[in-house]
């Protein structure tokens, strides 16, 4: 199986992640911050030196501000949910994941919160940062209190202007809370100089980490609301979760192979360079991109913008049984809609969704054009079933 499906989870995982997380669990795998014995302290030793690791990375100020969750959702639901009060607004954009629309969504229709969404312009290819911010002021109300957005989306290549919008955020005084699934890994992100308050992530997709991993990186002086209240190692006479982070946000025994996968993964994108990896992939999308839209009967869907993610259509053929031919071709790609019904709303998909392609560093060009030839045979055998006498 050719596998172009990254935007789901990375894969394969690097070999020198799979090794220390067997021999974590073979080697050092007591409970950190459970015990006083050498395993449950190396193995918070290896969890805070996760945490310092993703703190550099990201440029946050305190590695303890860094919280370990078992993916982005739970992460955003966390930031979301612990940061808003009762009466607030909030701004989200035309192209988020239902892991940021659905907790809004619910707190909306509980009444406690209001919220509107705003355009991201992924449609135009001569948007600006400028027109975007524009567009948040005039949405603007004397109670809106957080912006969340998306990186990078899930199903095309568009990615939000965190700078401009981390400015724009401080200004009007607004937490700016970002969904960094598609981005953490090969898109430069640094939490203070983008002003970033809320920094979710997964650690199984473009750090090269397990599922099971992933992580919020709060602001300096930040103290949600817990989601989830319990035993954390720390204070356990009484009957109140600690106020300080971690442990305030982090009841229950860690995943402890999961964060060491995280680290030795993230050790290796430091490794590869960010940069490199973004490289990489811009060119294996940007070459099949060109090669779909030389074909005839396939739509690709925001063509302007080239990064990690190609969304697209066979004219006249439903998305899952394109994906279903491609799999039986040998080939891993999601047809759908990839839990963005905001985003393929925007992006104007047709009732069945669309195919998404998402390569990663792994890939090789001849893997890419070996699926543009798979593309191109499905949509000629269509084109052939359609013009055919009955």
């Amino acid at each position: 199986m050719i596998y172009l499906d990254n935007a789901a989870t990375g894969f394969p995982k690097p070999q020198s992640v799979t090794e220390e997380m067997v021999r974590c669990m073979r080697q050092y795998c007591g409970n950190p911050g459970r015990g006083s014995h050498r395993l449950a302290m190396e193995a918070a030793e290896r969890i805070f030196e996760c945490r310092v690791s993703l703190a550099s990375f990201f440029g946050a100020e305190n590695p303890e501000n860094v919280i370990f969750t078992p993916n982005a959702t739970t992460a955003l639901n966390l930031a979301i949910k612990g940061l808003l009060k009762d009466g607030d607004h909030v701004l989200i954009s035309d192209m988020e994941h239902n892991a940021v629309l659905r907790p809004i969504h619910r707190l909306a229709k509980e009444g406690r919160i209001t919220y509107d969404v705003f355009s991201s312009m992924a449609t135009r290819s001569d948007a600006t940062a400028e027109q975007i911010c524009a567009e948040l002021e005039r949405l603007l109300k004397p109670h809106t209190r957080m912006l969340v957005c998306s990186h990078a989306s899930n199903i095309c290549s568009y990615h939000a202007p965190l700078r401009e919008l981390g400015a724009f955020c401080k200004r009007r005084g607004l937490l700016f809370v970002v969904d960094a699934a598609q981005s953490a890994g090969h898109l430069p992100i640094n939490v203070r100089e983008m002003q970033i308050d809320a920094l979710c992530a997964p650690g199984h997709k473009g750090l090269m980490g397990p599922q099971g991993s992933g992580f919020l990186i709060l602001g300096e002086g930040l103290v949600a609301d817990t989601l989830t209240e319990g035993g954390s190692g720390y204070h356990s006479l009484e009957a109140d979760m600690p106020t300080e982070a971690p442990e305030r946000y982090e009841a229950g025994t860690l995943a402890t192979p999961a964060i060491v996968g995280l680290l030795t993964g993230l050790e290796e994108v430091k490794r590869l360079g960010p940069s490199s990896i973004l490289r990489h992939i811009e060119a294996l999308n940007l070459r099949l991109q060109n090669q779909l839209l030389g074909m005839s009967g396939v739509t690709v869907y925001t063509p302007h913008h080239v990064g990690s993610v190609l969304l697209f259509n066979i004219d006249g053929m439903a998305a899952d049984p394109v994906g279903t031919e491609l799999d039986r071709m040998g080939f891993c790609v999601r047809a759908g809609f990839h839990c963005a019904a905001l985003g393929h709303t925007t992006l104007g998909t047709p009732s069945g969704g669309a195919v998404r392609v998402s390569p990663g560093i792994f890939n090789t060009r001849s893997q890419i054009d070996a699926f543009a030839n798979a593309v191109e045979m499905i949509a000629k055998k269509n084109k052939r079933l359609k013009t055919s006498p009955i």
